[in-house]
């Protein structure tokens, strides 16, 4: 899959859990495939608040090496 591909896969995973990724911080030090993976466990119109708690939750756990 091209990157292109890919960023718009991204993109409707955010429309279809209701967040609107504009108001995202650029800055959020966050892996594309934490994002992929918090997208994917969330169902349809979750919206913003049960994004960022999944994404702080996944943060705040230690990787596996």
């Amino acid at each position: 899959m091209s990157q292109e591909e890919q960023f718009e896969q991204l993109l409707r995973e955010f429309e279809r859990v209701g967040v609107d990724p504009n108001a995202l911080s650029a800055g959020l030090a966050v892996s594309e495939d934490d994002v992929r993976h918090v997208l994917a466990a969330l169902p349809d119109g979750a919206g913003p608040a049960a994004f960022l708690h999944r994404l702080r939750v996944v943060m705040t756990q230690p990787h596996k090496q």
